[in-house]
């Protein structure tokens, strides 16, 4: 009697088993697919020793977290984009629900307000070489941004110094990539701040790989709070001449490891309002600092990295030697905000807006080009504004033939002056016929036409002929030497 009971019990023990293994977990749900570049190896400048390392620490750390990897090294231009056409493949193969990262290690070029990623064959004479020698950082977001994906993760390692001697007027690091701007669910983050350069280490990674690569294997830790602690490490390491920046427009939730039931413990003074999305204003941070200790204060700011959380810190704390410092990452953060409207806008207004407060900046020579190509494509416009009155000329002109219109006094363009006067003058002529005074006589028959175009010179014929005679007026007209009496008869004859 016992057998059938244990038989029924490891049954259902089995089932249970089976059951557990079949339930996805939140990292099992989703597809994952993750294309990670390191570009070392340069070929017209120093290599990047750190890049080929900092691929491959990324390559095993995504492949623990569930992702299909494909790893690309030392490419060319044309293998880069060969390689980013076939990812983009495989994501849009995999379906709606798929995970798909980006991770990228190597050169980094801001050119005229676009970044660019840097294939190992690249060789500029110039800054005008990089859009046809280089990746477009933005060809790679709208690409993946065109297939319905789940979420789109970038991690740009890019900021490097800039090491090509034919740009140096070339701003410094990368310009503002708002992820609002374009498809929604996506997440970029970059090694340093905008307009900033990362550095690229003293150990087999760099700085920003070191703490990605440590934090977020923690299990059961958002994406968001991950690149926060990351920018929190990295600042740490460097003593904060690198700060770790990233913006975001995902739609729903990521962990690299899925759910855990260990909890991991707060940044230093951290709360959950610090850890949210900064709206906040100068005065609420002020409040929210007030009497921590200058290191709390400092990584929360941090943490947040706006610009009123920095302004706050330093109002709060401008003895503390962290101040100086956080005025350079905060005067620059203004700076790059101010660039990235400026090109969005793209009119000469913007540019001078921001030449006007900017002028002695590393981007100030891109300004001033770029606000003469404006002023080079708006080349025809006065022209074209001159001419726009001419509509409200012709509609405002009289419909009623019984007006005259009164030309104004000094014409915007003469040329239409003469297609008013046509339009105005179009119908009267068929009503010339209608005005003359009417005949007493019956219609003249068709060959009587020529003598309305064209009477005989004195009295009409017809009194000619009352007052004298027919006999009368031949002699007259022969006496005349054949004139114009003569042809009038002549003609009678020949009709």
């Amino acid at each position: 009697m016992r057998r059938p009971v244990l038989s029924n019990l490891l049954l259902a023990s089995g089932l249970l088993a089976f059951a557990q293994l079949m339930t996805p977990t939140d990292a099992a749900a989703e597809a994952r697919l993750a294309l990670v570049i390191g570009q070392s190896a340069y070929r017209t400048v120093p290599e990047l020793p750190n890049a080929a390392n900092d691929a491959k620490g990324m390559t095993e750390l995504l492949g623990n977290a569930g992702f299909t990897v494909t790893t690309a090294a030392n490419l060319a231009q044309s293998e880069m984009r060969a390689a980013i056409s076939d990812f983009a493949g495989k994501v849009s193969a995999s379906g709606a629900d798929t995970v798909a990262l980006v991770f990228y290690a190597g050169h980094g070029l801001q050119i005229d307000g676009e970044n660019y990623l840097v294939p190992v064959d690249l060789d500029p004479k110039r800054e005008a070489d990089i859009p046809l020698q280089g990746v477009r950082l933005n060809d790679l977001l709208n690409t993946l941004g065109a297939l319905p994906t789940r979420a789109r993760i970038f991690m740009l390692d890019a900021c490097r110094n800039n090491p090509f001697p034919a740009l140096s007027g070339a701003g410094h690091g990368l310009a503002i990539v708002d992820t609002k701007a374009g498809a929604p669910g996506s997440f970029i983050s970059y090694s340093t701040s905008p307009g900033a350069e990362a550095e690229d280490g003293n150990g087999l990674d760099s700085p920003y790989t070191t703490a990605a690569l440590t934090i977020a294997k923690q299990p059961n830790l958002p994406i968001e709070d991950v690149f926060k602690r990351i920018r929190v490490a990295v600042a740490q390491a460097t003593d904060g001449r690198q700060i770790p920046w990233e913006s975001s427009s995902l739609t729903t939730d990521f962990k690299f490891f899925g759910e855990s039931s260990s909890q991991l413990p707060s940044l230093p003074g951290a709360s959950s309002m610090a850890l949210a999305s900064g709206t906040r204003s100068v005065e609420d941070w002020r409040r929210d600092l007030q009497g921590k200790p200058a290191k709390v204060a400092y990584e929360l700011v941090i943490t947040d990295d706006t610009v009123p959380a920095y302004q706050a810190y330093i109002e709060l704390y401008a003895q503390d030697t962290r101040t100086p410092r956080l005025r350079t990452v905060l005067e620059r953060r203004r700076q790059m905000l101010a660039w990235e409207r400026a090109t969005a806008i793209n009119t000469r207004a913007s540019f001078e807006a921001y030449l006007a407060n900017w002028d002695n900046s590393d981007l100030a020579a891109t300004a001033r080009r770029l606000l003469l190509r404006v002023q080079n494509r708006n080349y025809g416009l006065p022209v074209a504004a001159a001419a726009t009155p001419a509509p409200i000329a012709v509609a405002m002109a009289p419909t009623c033939p019984c007006s005259t219109p009164s030309p104004p006094a000094t014409p915007v363009n003469p040329s239409v002056a003469p297609i008013i006067k046509k339009r105005v003058d179009d119908t009267p002529p068929k009503r010339k016929v209608v005005e003359t005074p009417p005949k007493r006589r019956p219609a003249p028959p068709p060959e009587e036409v020529v003598y309305e175009r064209a009477p005989p010179a004195g009295p009409p014929p017809g009194a000619v002929m009352q007052g004298i005679g027919i006999g009368v007026g031949i002699g007259m007209g022969m006496g005349m030497g054949g004139g114009r009496g003569g042809d009038y008869h002549n003609s009678r004859g020949r009709y």
